[in-house]
């Protein structure tokens, strides 16, 4: 017996609602519930409680219709003090006064009525609730309290939660819908499974799948996500049988250790994730005297830290639903090289357009395929790929259930230079037409639908544009085991989306998500204290030394012996070309002394003082910048792009959560639109690739080490060859960390 069932057997037992000892109480309790047992009983009720019922109640009567919609049988249940019956059923004042404990209550109450209804659920049996009411952590610090009370109070008691600030979820193989919204009817049972960080977007995205005749096994609206979180769902759907893909609508990702851990569990159990993320916004942005920061905003972090973790990211409900369908539908292609069959050039441009900027390929057909179609074509037609059949046969009356197009997929699944097929030939009309096109229409479907399931390669079936399947067109496509992905654009995109997540299985690591430190004023060092942290680290910088005076300036310079740049050396002035603090490209002694004289004096107003620091000029090479930038929430994040000035008007840059590998490096350089120029591109030295991602790889792992650290930057990170070496370096920590020791 497990120790959940065993609070609840002695609360059964002493018919109190106290248990027989101590149950931990506060989040840490709370997290001791959420268990996939747990979670499996908690979405799959027998019995549904309605506390705060009434007929004039909008959720309520939700609830009821959501619960018609998935053919729920089981009780439900109202409870309401003043009413004797509600919705033509017996009511009951409080769960106490329940005959058996029902197995979930919905708790419609207000805000305030909550804790005494909780109460009443420990007293009652009752192990499983959901909280509609809002005025919890959403409303600020007293909403906050309020909510760490709630939580306590439920884990007190062996109560799991859902929500507050819910809306409630739907199990459609349980036929079960504790729901406060509109169901779009008819509701499709099927593989998807949904988890939002939002209640009312829930029947908009119904909406779309019922229009596409897309099968929901759960959804579920989070709410607050007191007790049950994204994480947690994620961990229940990749438990459910019925459930192949994943869906998730996030408004935040509050804890991504746990948050990845749960990622990882899903690519490892093959079911993909695909997530609309919002909140694509500068706001919030840390370390903001470092260049990094402005390229690792909030957003590129979150998108960072989906890529990671294998997450298809997409921007739309259409695109959420749509990708998921390739994944609860089709057979998965597993290659790039792309059959299509159309019956309208268009149709091949368009689909041809969005193929490439999804990085598929569409190859020739080979010989022996060209010839085969070639036989089922018009003379006037040319059999290449991809496919235009002309719209030649729709001028004559069919006398035969196949078309030009599935003769032509007859012969283009056995194609050995393809990884799969999409036919857009699937105009099915809206309602039966008339004998004999009726038959006609279903012996075609029989045929695609065998041809399919015996095909070498996957055939996708691909609609010309998103319009809403009948009723006659769901029954006739889903008696036959086909379903259409809406429209060229949404359908090629959606297969872009399978391909990335297949390509990227396996290689998902969970994020530690270390949080920064709060309320710490942001502080840099001295470029010169920089760059001794750098090469105690081993980590190559470019030679040279500081002055304090324009004749030691001059005797650094000599004893470089190349033309060199000085730079001003402050702690207080951090970009440096900004204000006149650097000079660049000098020889000789009164050159030298000039230009420590001008970045003195263009920097004292700026706090900039007299230590200057020079620096051997390098040149004919490429500026890279490696910066790490901590993130309130995934922690440390290494970004890498073209360096320079460029950095903030290019904005071409990779970004990873750390740690990251010289591999991983090695992938970030190869996502960047500049590298053409690291690969010698317009007649510069090819740079060492793979040296130069050891290099950025030593600058993660050392911000990684250093405590009470907000950014690491070298910016530029200068590369010819395999000659690397850092030429301007920024630290900045919080005012608390001036005194910094580096994690061994």
């Amino acid at each position: 017996m497990t120790a959940i069932s065993s609070v609840a057997s002695a609360t059964e037992a002493d018919g109190t609602g106290s248990p027989g000892w101590a149950v931990p109480s506060g989040r840490a309790a709370a997290r001791e519930l959420v268990t996939p047992e747990r979670l499996a009983e908690f979405f799959a009720p027998r019995s549904v409680a309605m506390v705060g019922a009434s007929e004039t109640s909008g959720w309520a009567r939700f609830i009821v219709a959501a619960s018609a919609a998935v053919g729920y049988t089981g009780p439900l249940l109202p409870v309401h003090p003043r009413h004797s019956t509600v919705f033509g059923r017996p009511a009951v004042p409080s769960l106490r006064d329940l005959a058996e404990p029902a197995d979930l209550a919905f708790i419609l109450a207000p805000t305030e009525a909550v804790p005494t209804v909780v109460e009443d659920a420990a007293a009652a049996g009752v192990r499983n609730a959901i909280v509609l009411a809002s005025g919890y952590r959403e409303a600020g610090r007293a909403g906050k309290q309020l909510e760490d009370e709630l939580v306590s109070a439920a884990a007190r008691h062996g109560i799991l939660l859902l929500g507050p600030n819910t809306l409630g979820f739907l199990n459609t193989a349980a036929k079960v819908a504790p729901f406060g919204l509109t169901v779009p009817l008819p509701l499709t049972a099927g593989p998807v499974g949904i988890a939002l960080q939002s209640g009312a977007l829930s029947s908009a995205l119904l909406a779309f799948a019922r229009s596409q005749a897309i099968g929901v096994s759960t959804l579920a609206s989070l709410g607050n996500e007191a007790m049950i979180t994204t994480a947690d769902m994620l961990d229940y759907l990749v438990a459910d049988d019925q459930t192949k893909v994943i869906c998730l609508f996030l408004e935040e990702i509050g804890d991504p250790a746990t948050f990845s851990a749960a990622a990882q569990r899903a690519d490892a159990a093959g079911k993909p994730i695909i997530a609309l993320k919002v909140g694509a916004s500068q706001a919030g942005q840390q370390a903001a005297l470092a260049h990094t920061g402005a390229v690792a905003g909030d957003d590129a972090v979150a998108d960072a830290a989906l890529r990671q973790l294998n997450i298809i990211r997409v921007s739309s409900i259409e695109s959420l639903l749509t990708t998921a369908a390739v994944f609860g539908y089709q057979r998965w292609p597993t290659g790039r090289r792309m059959g299509v069959l159309t019956s309208s050039g268009g149709a091949c441009d368009i689909i041809a357009d969005q193929a490439s900027a999804e990085g598929i390929e569409i190859p020739p057909f080979a010989a022996q395929t060209t010839a085969a179609i070639a036989a089922a074509l018009p003379s006037f037609a040319a059999a290449r790929n991809p496919l235009d059949c002309t719209g030649y046969v729709l001028a004559n009356v069919r006398t035969s259930a196949l078309t030009a197009i599935d003769q032509a997929l007859d012969a283009a699944v056995d194609d050995q230079g393809l990884d799969f097929v999409v036919s857009a030939g699937f105009a099915i009309p809206e309602a039966r037409p008339p004998e004999p096109a009726a038959k006609l229409l279903e012996d075609r479907m029989a045929w695609v639908s065998a041809r399919m399931a015996a095909a070498p390669i996957p055939v996708i079936p691909l609609g010309m544009t998103c319009t809403d399947v009948t009723g006659y067109a769901r029954e006739l496509l889903g008696s036959h085991g086909i379903h259409v992905l809406p429209g060229m654009e949404l359908g090629v995109q959606a297969l872009g989306n399978a391909l990335r997540w297949q390509e990227g299985r396996g290689t998902v690591r969970p994020i530690s998500g270390r949080v920064a430190e709060d309320g710490s004023p942001a502080v840099a060092w001295t470029e010169a204290r920089a760059r001794d942290l750098l090469a105690a680290a081993g980590i190559p910088v470019v030679p040279g030394g500081l002055a304090r005076s324009a004749d030691e300036a001059a005797e650094v310079a000599r004893s470089l012996g190349t033309p060199v740049a000085l730079k001003i050396s402050s702690a207080d002035v951090a970009h440096k070309s900004d204000v006149g603090g650097v000079a660049l490209n000098l020889s000789g002694d009164a050159a030298v002394r000039n230009a420590y004289g001008r970045v003195v004096e263009s920097t004292a107003t700026h706090g900039g003082g007299s230590e200057v620091l020079v620096t051997s000029m390098r040149t004919d090479g490429v500026e890279v910048l490696a910066g790490v930038t901590m993130d309130a929430s995934f922690g440390p994040v290494l970004a890498v792009g073209l360096g320079g000035i460029w950095v903030e008007a290019l904005r071409d840059t990779s970004l990873r959560l750390l740690p990251v590998d010289a591999a991983g490096v090695r992938r970030m350089l190869t996502e960047l639109r500049g590298l053409p120029l690291l690969q010698g591109g317009r007649g510069g030295a090819t740079a060492d690739l793979d040296a130069l991602a050891e290099v950025i790889a030593a600058i993660g792992d050392l911000a990684s080490s250093v405590s009470g650290l907000q950014a690491l930057e070298v910016n530029p990170l200068w590369v010819r060859g395999d000659q690397i070496e850092a030429l301007d370096v920024l630290v900045v920590v919080g005012q608390d960390s001036k005194h910094v020791e580096i994690a061994r």
